[in-house]
């Protein structure tokens, strides 16, 4: 029996406009992953903002499918996309679900052998909040390693739909070509009015009383499953998408400072 739910329109100022968006609230308690599409839809109409606002004076957007450069990045996943990203493989059909975990497991691998694994998994658990500066040389090892995203299947994600709100927020008006190595070439990316991964994150640690954690995505299906009883936790609805929108204007207010 489907659930009830509360139809409302929310909007919020970015940067680049006013985001507009019907939601459906369930009337009933729900688990935090209820909450992540709508997050996601939001920081999507908020980023297609700066983009038209890109395009206004001129620049191009680089990115098109098969370009994918940046899933040779360390993507950063907050606990509420981690457990709707297991939920999501989950319930694929047998032979692809184990596709997916086997590409995990070898990513996992190649990182053991790095001397990365670790790190990564120290990452995941830490009980304290990691700074930019903390995770700089990871990110710089991480890449150096050119290892590809473990959901990449012939250069084309194959989770594009439920893909981790970092990697919707990434766009580049620079040429395609310098993509290739952004360590070295200077990347134009298109301005985020609002990051959902961190919006998300700060949810969760609202939620539970923890630290502010983003989990590497090569751990993120390892992280959902040592966890999985948090994700059994259910919160009203209402409450959820109240905390999330705070969550929202506290990052946008934090942006203007």
């Amino acid at each position: 029996m489907a659930q009830a739910v509360e139809r409302l329109e929310i909007s919020v100022n970015t940067p680049a406009g006013q985001v507009t968006t019907p939601v459906e609230v369930p009337v009933g308690f729900v688990p935090v992953t209820e909450i992540v599409p709508l997050l996601r839809r939001m920081g999507e109409q908020a980023l297609a903002l700066e983009q038209r606002r890109a395009e206004a004076t001129g620049q191009r957007i680089s990115c098109r499918m098969g370009c994918a450069a940046c899933c040779r990045m360390l993507v950063p996943i907050s606990a509420p996309e981690a457990f709707a990203l297991r939920d999501k493989i989950l319930a694929l059909p047998d032979a692809q679900q184990r596709t997916r975990l086997d590409r995990v497991s070898a990513a996992r691998a190649r990182l053991d052998q790095a001397g990365l694994l670790s790190r990564l998994r120290d990452i995941a658990e830490t009980d304290r909040q990691l700074s930019d500066e903390d995770m700089e040389q990871t990110n710089r090892d991480y890449y150096a390693l050119r290892l590809p995203c473990p959901f990449l299947d012939n250069e084309i994600c194959s989770i594009y739909e439920d893909r981790p709100a970092a990697c919707r927020e990434l766009l580049v008006t620079s040429p395609a070509e310098l993509c290739q190595d952004i360590a070295r070439n200077p990347v134009r990316p298109v301005s985020v009015p609002v990051r959902m991964s961190t919006v998300l994150a700060m949810l969760w640690a609202d939620l539970t009383g923890g630290p502010v954690r983003l989990i590497p995505l090569p751990l993120a299906l390892e992280w959902a499953e040592r966890h999985h009883t948090e994700r059994e936790r259910t919160w009203k609805g209402s409450m959820l998408l109240e905390k999330a929108l705070e969550k929202v204007g506290r990052f946008l207010n934090y942006c203007k400072m």
